[in-house]
């Protein structure tokens, strides 16, 4: 089998879902250029956790995680098939790393997730299964959980990052999608893009170090941390691109990258 690639997506406002933009046409042509996995792991900003779990029912349920949008947002329905099997081998590789990692029959499929797959692959045919951000946890454990799943790649499994590596949203202009960024965040940003294209994991991991920019591009690192994972499980020489390079909304980076050639 061959190893699938890795995806990190910056998903910002569940308007996404029904607005017509560069970042929702970038995820629709990406999705036919992605080989069909056996299954997806998410790692998702929306999942807060103390300690490590990993969603693996049958059927998750799908969570709308979100309030006072439109309707029409809580009328759409993406609901994929789990795949406990895969979830729990997911569970034992991350218990190399935290031993109490543990599957999780309560959560489901929340709209960091299902929102960026319903552009990827929208006839939710492919299985899902979450893993949660453990917010006690640093920025150095969730790169070493996020090697921990590399095997998955070799087992068919497509590993997703979905936060935002800048995501401010006190100081963010919910209004105007199109607000142009504050030139903290494009500098924080721009740290981001050379740390990954350069393979300077030490750099991602201690994104602090940057201050000013850092402060206020990361105030919580719930969104941050999901960008680690596919970062980490990027092999020695395998090409990293990036799909999406746009701000939305003045403090929200919607920047995704592709680990592997596809």
């Amino acid at each position: 089998m061959a190893k699938m690639p890795a995806l990190f997506v910056g998903h910002g406002s569940p308007m996404n879902l029904v607005l017509e933009n560069d970042y929702t046409r970038g995820l629709r042509q990406l999705g036919p250029r992605l080989p069909r996995p056996e299954a997806i792991c998410v790692v998702s900003a929306h999942w807060l956790t103390r300690g490590t779990f990993v969603s693996c029912q049958p059927e998750p349920r799908q969570i709308y995680d979100f309030y006072g949008f439109p309707q029409e947002l809580y009328e759409i329905r993406y609901r994929p098939q789990g795949h406990p099997g895969l979830a729990a081998r997911a569970v034992e590789l991350l218990r190399g790393v935290v031993p109490t990692a543990a599957c999780d029959a309560g959560w489901g499929d929340d709209h960091a997730g299902w929102s960026v797959l319903h552009h990827l692959f929208p006839k939710a045919d492919v299985p899902v299964f979450l893993v949660s951000i453990d917010m006690a946890a640093p920025a150095a454990t969730h790169l070493a959980l996020g090697r921990a799943l590399a095997p998955l790649r070799d087992e068919g499994v497509l590993i997703l990052g979905s936060g935002n590596i800048v995501h401010n949203l006190r100081l963010a202009d919910l209004g105007d999608v199109d607000a142009p960024p504050e030139p903290l965040g494009l500098a924080f940003d721009a740290a981001m893009k050379q740390a990954l294209l350069a393979g300077d994991l030490e750099t991602l991991v201690n994104y602090q170090q940057l201050g000013e920019t850092a402060r206020y591009a990361v105030p919580t690192p719930d969104h941050y941390y999901p960008m680690l994972y596919p970062a980490a499980v990027r092999g020695q020489g395998e090409p990293l691109s990036f799909t999406c390079e746009i701000f939305q909304n003045r403090a929200v980076s919607m920047r995704a990258f592709l680990v592997g050639e596809h």
